[in-house]
């Protein structure tokens, strides 16, 4: 009896042994791995203030109830391998309202543009409406306006970069989505360098199937051909010239387009601890620390409390955003380089 005792003691010491170097290897795992919880995107909740349709709407985030910035607290990255990042939709596809993340207001609210005192809508031209993607942008990124790139040579736009996301899922406003990068188109919109990276949600069905333009071409024909001819025209619409781009219009690699990505973020690093302000950029955040535009959480809460109380219904948009425009096509380009 007293050794079947004893073998029952060193199995118990035994079983606890195991469940502690499982706990242990876990906090290992936890620490060595993504520096970015793979559900770190569901802790951000969307807080909307305004009326939609109207100037005063505005679309703000908080985590674990404390508002933050859409450009500053939100990371960049998903994983260690710096190739899956953080996508901000602010324009679900087929959809003409042009909302972006507001750089200039404190905490960087997604809001709707505004041309000489009205909201602004992208016209629908031939034959697309609207927006063919979900479109939206990288946090943690900034096209700085006083680096003139060597590719494009023209100077940054002062914007966080640009990115479209092809999956098949139409995505809703301000939804955060974790995406595969795979490649980037060099825009240059009036004067100014203005990077489109095309993504892929990593849940989508084709992600696994999509890594690089090539793949693009061959499991979505067409969609990069169209996506560089709706760029070059739909401001044509309203008196602005077409855009031009580097590179003779063709579309550049996943590594290229991670390289671009990674000088961005490397640009907003340094704004981020300047001490000098940048005009049209509130660098306002409760999470940078070492920052100078660090706030306390009470000052991010008066941040958002300052906006109208959310309302459920706006006005109705005007029938004539849904109208067709047409633009005569001047230019066509080859899709990416010959040797990719």
């Amino acid at each position: 009896t007293q050794s079947r005792s004893r073998y029952f003691v060193l199995f118990l010491a035994l079983i606890s042994i195991m469940a502690i170097l499982f706990v242990l290897l876990s906090i290992i795992a936890v620490f060595s791995s993504s520096p970015v919880h793979p559900k770190l995107l569901s802790m951000y909740k969307i807080v909307e203030r305004g009326t939609p349709n109207t100037l005063d709407y505005r679309l703000f985030y908080t985590r674990d109830g404390v508002p933050v910035s859409a450009f500053h607290d939100i990371p960049l990255y998903s994983d260690d391998s710096k190739k899956v990042v953080n996508m901000v939709v602010e324009i679900p596809r087929w959809t003409n309202a042009k909302m972006e993340i507001c750089k200039e207001e404190p905490l960087n609210p997604i809001k709707q543009d505004v041309k000489k005192g009205k909201l602004r809508f992208v016209n629908n031209v031939f034959p697309y409406h609207g927006y063919m993607w979900n479109y939206g942008a990288l946090p943690q990124t900034w096209e700085d306006p006083s680096h003139v790139d060597k590719n494009t040579t023209a100077k940054g736009d002062n914007d966080p970069i640009d990115a479209i996301e092809i999956g098949s899922k139409i995505a809703s406003r301000g939804e955060l989505k974790k995406v595969k990068v795979l490649g980037v188109l060099a825009m240059v919109d009036e004067g100014e360098t203005d990077w489109k990276v095309v993504t892929i949600d990593v849940d989508d069905p084709l992600a696994n199937k999509v890594n690089d333009i090539p793949d693009i071409e061959r499991e979505m024909p067409g969609i990069l051909a169209a996506t560089r001819d709706w760029f070059r025209i739909y401001k044509v619409p309203t008196g602005k010239p077409m855009n031009d781009f580097g590179f003779k219009g063709e579309w550049q690699s996943r590594e290229f387009a991670l390289n671009i990505i990674h000088e961005t973020h490397e640009f907003w690093n340094n704004l981020m601890k300047s001490k000098d302000s940048v005009k049209g950029i509130s660098t306002k955040n409760p999470s940078q620390a070492n920052t100078p535009g660090l706030i306390s959480a009470e000052d991010a809460a008066q941040a958002v409390a300052k906006h109208p109380e959310p309302s459920s219904e706006g006005p109705p948009i005007a029938i004539s955003v849904h109208d067709q425009a047409f633009v005569q096509r001047t230019t066509c380009e080859p899709v990416a380089p010959k040797s990719a």
